[in-house]
């Protein structure tokens, strides 16, 4: 069985969406509630939540950035070839974030509760929540740009 463009294109969406829908929540409600966790074990948790959280966004992460590359190259019929272009750049731009702000904040949080860290963490992260909506927007348009690009499939 081969991967056909739009099925690439289907996959790239998910994998965005996905990632969407978790960074929102983790924005709103898990990152603040590290505020609450309290002093004496929060190292333990901070240890916990990287390696757990890890599971959750790793597979997403890498499924979404291999189509995304994929896609300026193999870019399905109806489709912008620039627009998928910038959609690999928001996301690079949201993995240089991560690995610049979000990865050392957890790499200090892991020796123990620290406000500032979490506040730093907390609004750094609203980069990658951006990043990732103007990505699953931008998604959702490159699928209805290539769905309305062939008459059979048009939508009104």
């Amino acid at each position: 069985m081969t991967l056909s463009k739009e099925m690439l294109l289907l996959l790239n969406l998910a994998a965005t969406w996905y990632m969407v829908g978790l960074i929102w929540l983790v924005q709103l409600v898990h990152y603040p509630l590290f505020l609450h966790v309290g002093e004496a074990k929060f190292a333990e948790y901070e240890r916990l939540h990287t390696s757990w959280t890890s599971w959750a966004v790793g597979p997403a992460m890498l499924v979404e950035v291999a189509t995304a590359a994929a896609l300026v190259f193999w870019v399905p019929r109806g489709c912008s070839p620039w627009w998928m272009l910038v959609g690999l750049i928001v996301l690079l731009a949201v993995w240089g974030v991560t690995a610049v702000c979000s990865v050392p904040m957890h790499a200090r949080l892991e020796k123990g509760y620290d406000e500032a860290a979490i506040r730093w963490l907390v609004a750094t992260n609203w980069l990658r929540t951006f990043g990732w909506t103007i990505r699953g927007v931008l998604m959702a348009a490159m699928l209805w740009q290539c769905l309305n690009s062939r008459p059979e499939m048009s939508i009104p």
